[in-house]
C-alpha cells in the first residue's frame, strides 16, 4: 500500500460537513452636529450603492433619529465599508461616525 492510499483510508469521505452561513452585520451611520446632510447622502450613494431617494430617507433617519442603517453585510465587508466612510469623512473634514452591530 502506498503512502497516498494509506492516508486516503484515514479519511471518511462520506462524512457530511455542515457549512454555517456567515453572520450578517448592520452598518450604522450616527448623527453629529457637523457632518452635512449632503455629505451623508453622497456617502450612502458612493459607498453603499444606494439610489437617491433611498439615500435621502436614510440620511433623514440619521438626522432625526440619531442613526440610520446604511446596509447589512458580512463582517469583512462591513469593516471595509466603515473604513471607507471614516476615510472619506476625514478627508472632507467631517467627524462622521460609522459602526456595526451583529444582526
Amino acid at each position: 500500500m502506498s503512502y497516498i492510499e494509506d492516508r486516503r483510508s484515514s479519511f471518511d469521505l462520506d462524512e457530511k460537513v455542515e457549512l454555517k452561513k456567515p453572520s450578517n452585520y448592520i452598518v450604522i451611520l450616527h448623527n453629529d452636529d457637523y457632518t452635512s446632510m449632503e455629505f451623508v447622502v453622497s456617502i450612502l450613494i458612493k459607498i453603499f450603492n444606494k439610489k437617491g431617494d433611498e439615500a435621502i430617507n436614510i440620511m433623514y433617519d440619521v438626522h432625526r433619529k440619531g442613526k440610520g442603517i446604511a446596509g447589512k453585510y458580512t463582517r469583512e465587508l462591513a469593516e471595509t465599508k466603515i473604513k471607507q466612510v471614516h476615510q472619506m469623512a476625514r478627508d472632507a473634514g467631517y467627524p462622521l461616525l460609522c459602526t456595526m452591530e451583529k444582526e
